[in-house]
């Protein structure tokens, strides 16, 4: 769930993690990595893993692995309003 997989033709291949906002958080190369290390990694990362494709996904993991909103936005910096946002746990996001 929320991962999707785009072939490019003589590209290295490699897992590009994105912010909620699309923003590149993280690249990863998988050249050197066996099939069951991907899948491994992409569950440590905190995906989930669907039993069936049309399997139903469970409430807690519909925005999941998004990273936190602290992650996104450095402490007290101010939104574009001029504001600053709220502090939140480090697991919390008010979006979700």
């Amino acid at each position: 769930h929320n991962l999707e997989m785009k072939h490019l033709p003589g590209a290295d291949p490699e897992l590009v993690l994105l912010s909620l906002r699309y923003e590149e958080l993280e690249r990863i190369p998988l050249s050197d990595m066996t099939r069951e290390e991907i899948n491994q990694l992409v569950q440590e990362l905190g995906f989930y893993r669907k039993e069936t494709p049309d399997a139903p996904v469970p409430e807690e993991f519909q925005f999941a692995p998004a990273k936190s909103l602290p992650i996104l936005l450095p402490p007290h910096a101010p939104t574009a309003d001029g504001k600053t946002p709220p502090k939140y746990d480090k697991e919390e996001h008010p979006d979700l």
